[in-house]
């Protein structure tokens, strides 16, 4: 009986084992995720604050400048061909 009880007491021992190095594996893989999320976030919030900034100095550039002329609309008569 003892052997048996060893035997069951061993194999619990590798499930547990097991078990826990996948637990371990599976926090390493979040972690790299969060990581990798978090350079995302920090990159696209620099690139839209460049952006908008850039927007901006052509808005301000914009407003400094006066408005062009407009083209009149007014179209030239055909030319009819014979």
């Amino acid at each position: 009986m003892s052997n048996s009880a060893d035997q069951r007491d061993a194999a619990r021992q590798r499930a547990q084992n097991y078990f826990t190095q996948s637990e371990k594996r599976d926090a390493l893989v979040r972690q790299e995720l969060e990581a990798q999320r978090a350079a995302l976030a920090a990159k696209t919030a620099k690139l839209r604050s460049l952006r908008l900034a850039k927007e901006a100095a052509e808005a301000a550039e914009a407003a400094k400048q006066p408005a062009p002329e407009k083209k009149s609309s007014a179209r030239r008569p055909r030319k009819i061909r014979i």
